[in-house]
């Protein structure tokens, strides 16, 4: 029997998948196949939120897979040596995978369809994760794009949504050995993701219920609605996107049938992740070293783990930045808006190194993403891909008075201080005793002084590379 290998990884999808399609296509017969090989992946493994994603995420394909009459086989260890046990025991004379993009994973699948070749298997990679592929989109020179608006200019012109590959009827599959998905170990031994379960619904179906509430209920006000946390104004498409549980294409093909507004505001979001693709593609160091290496000189504050710590529990006296960080630990995902305020807390006012900040969000984030995590947080430090003439540092207070002016956000996240008026709910240590009674810790950092140092770092900057 004609046999194929379709090798999942972050495209848990059954609908608008184009490995499986070009797969059931020219074979009789697949092997859906998933091979948990986190050791690829380092130094970026995927973290704990992440872990607890994926683990839902592939029992939902797996359902998905057996109402088809087919089954999910699983694997733990190297993904070339994993997929030849496969192909030999199943007489697989193809591989079908579709492409990430992360530079360890990039040279891994090089690797492995040299390899697969070498011994007369054919293997075959597409696009299913990307509107553009990173390489497809370049400057008049020729070169990457550092700066995001004329990027997305040449991006959004030549973008052509198209209608969807339906998710086949029946899968016709031969049988292999296999591990179960709970032997891979994914989900936390302490339970710390209690709130995880009431936040999300990961895999394919959930999906497809997130971008149906978003289009329903969200889209028409997202121009102005998305920078307001205490509103349910963004799609938290994120995860989904990440495990490959719906396609960008596909959001962007609903987005064109639709009649409403805030429909380029969205897009315009979806061309920020590619344009993040694209930089990570173009400058894989940048996942651990600054884009812009005139920051190399940036002069950090020595490393605070007290600091860090206090910042990562959500108690660093700031309101806004407390509320950020309690809603990243209690449902692995933040709002975008407060993600820039903390990220800018840390970098800014104590000047921390921004790869302090990627790695717990890395660890604590279910949509934990290198590209997007990387230039996210390059971006807010001022170290990346920025047209800005200027130092940006958040005045977190002001930001809050501005997108949380009732301080619903914050009273949700930060319970000790829901009796406080809207007035003072967003600087409440001008109210000392109040924030004794309540329990609640004065700022640990004086905003307007930091700035001034995080500023001074700047100059420094400027003077060593001769800008002044």
């Amino acid at each position: 029997m004609n046999t194929a290998l379709v090798w999942f990884r972050r495209d848990l999808r059954l609908a608008d998948n184009p490995a499986l399609s070009a797969a059931l296509a020219a074979h009789e017969c697949i092997v859906p196949v998933y091979v948990h090989a986190p050791h690829e992946e380092a130094p970026w493994s995927p973290g704990g939120a992440s872990r607890w994603w994926l683990h839902h995420s592939l029992n939902s394909l797996d359902r998905d897979l057996r109402a088809r009459g087919s089954a999910l086989h699983v694997q733990d260890g190297d993904s070339l040596a994993k997929l030849r046990d496969l192909v030999v025991a199943t007489g697989a004379r193809a591989v079908y995978w579709n492409r990430v993009y992360e530079p360890a994973a990039i040279a891994r699948d090089v690797d492995i369809k040299q390899a697969l070749r070498d011994v007369g298997i054919d293997a075959k990679s597409f696009n299913a994760a990307l509107l553009c592929e990173p390489w497809e989109i370049a400057t008049a020179s020729n070169g990457p794009y550092r700066v995001f608006t004329p990027y997305w200019r040449n991006l959004r012109a030549r973008l052509q949504p198209h209608p969807p590959l339906p998710a086949p009827k029946r899968i016709p599959t031969a049988s292999a050995a296999t591990s179960t998905i709970d032997a891979l170990g994914l989900l936390p031994r302490i339970r710390w993701d209690a709130g995880f379960d009431a936040a999300w619904q990961p895999g394919e179906a959930g999906a497809e219920a997130a971008l149906q509430r978003f289009l329903d209920e969200a889209i028409g006000d997202y121009a102005s609605a998305r920078d307001v946390p205490s509103l349910a104004g963004t799609s938290r498409l994120s995860p989904h996107l990440h495990f490959g549980e719906i396609a960008p294409m596909r959001i962007a093909w609903e987005l064109e049938q639709a009649r409403c507004g805030g429909k380029e505001s969205f897009l315009r979001e979806l061309g920020w992740r590619e344009f993040s693709h694209h930089l990570l593609f173009h400058f894989p160091h940048s996942a651990e070293r600054n884009l812009n290496p005139a920051f190399d000189a940036y002069p950090w504050a020595p490393a605070a783990p007290r600091q860090v710590r206090r910042w990562q529990r959500g108690r660093t006296g700031i309101p806004i930045v407390d509320a950020g960080m309690r809603e990243l630990w209690a449902t692995g995902w933040m709002h975008n808006r407060v993600r820039m305020l903390v990220a800018s807390f840390l970098t800014k006012n104590l000047r921390q190194h921004w790869l302090v900040g990627a790695r717990w969000f890395w660890d604590t984030l279910v949509d934990a993403d290198l590209a997007n995590n990387t230039q996210g947080w390059q971006w807010t430090a001022g170290t990346g891909a920025d047209a800005a003439p200027y130092f940006r540092i958040f005045n977190p207070v002001t930001q809050s008075e501005r997108f949380d002016p009732d301080g619903a956000y914050v009273r949700r996240w930060v319970p000790e201080l829901s009796a406080i008026d809207a007035r003072s709910i967003h600087r409440p240590w001008t109210d000392p005793a109040t924030l004794r009674r309540c329990g609640y810790p004065m700022p640990m950092i004086d905003l307007a002084a930091s700035r001034g140092a995080a500023l001074a770092g700047y100059d420094a900057v400027r003077h060593k590379n001769g800008d002044d």
